[in-house]
């Protein structure tokens, strides 16, 4: 795929945005894995021009046509994580997805933090969405969380480990069912 997506990237990186976006856009209705990952791998050549237009169009990605991790992590790991590299601010956009019904939205949202993770960056908002998804019963969705977490721990220790090692308040025995 990526050789496959090297070729075509000369034919494409002189169309207009919208054409490329559509081209994109089929690749990914045909259903095929294969087809998928071209479209993510021919996007990596792009990753310098993410922004808030690719942003909101990965995210309709991840909704309409994410069926599994390998697409998910695509997306979020390399695509997502550009545009928010590109464009801090939009970072802030991801709190939200946790709370989604699509697994793979969830698992986004960890996901796309992970390069930022590497670097010790977005630590308030990786703390903030790890909290938030530690207790998803889906093993994919914490597998995420953990693969961020670990990034995060490499790069800022002490932070991590503190929030995780604080006790939390435990309701007591006699306080159920009051």
């Amino acid at each position: 795929m990526q050789k496959l997506a090297a070729a075509v990237y000369p034919k494409v990186k002189s169309w207009p945005l919208a054409d490329r976006n559509r081209f994109c856009n089929e690749l990914w209705k045909s259903g095929t894995d294969e087809e998928g990952n071209l479209a993510i791998y021919l996007y990596r050549h792009f990753r310098k021009q993410c922004a808030s237009c690719e942003f909101h169009l990965f995210e309709k990605w991840i909704d309409r046509y994410v069926n599994n991790w390998g697409h998910c992590d695509g997306v979020a790991h390399y695509l997502i994580s550009a545009s928010i590299e590109n464009e801090p601010e939009l970072a802030a956009f991801l709190p939200p997805w946790t709370a989604s019904a699509n697994r793979w939205k969830r698992r986004a949202a960890a996901v796309s933090l992970v390069h930022a993770a590497r670097r010790g960056g977005h630590t308030a908002l990786i703390l903030e969405i790890a909290e938030r998804m530690l207790p998803d019963e889906d093993d994919l969705v914490r597998k995420g969380v953990g693969w961020l977490l670990k990034e995060a721990y490499a790069a800022k220790p002490r932070e991590i480990q503190s929030v995780f090692s604080e006790p939390k308040e435990l309701v007591k025995p006699e306080e159920i069912g009051s």
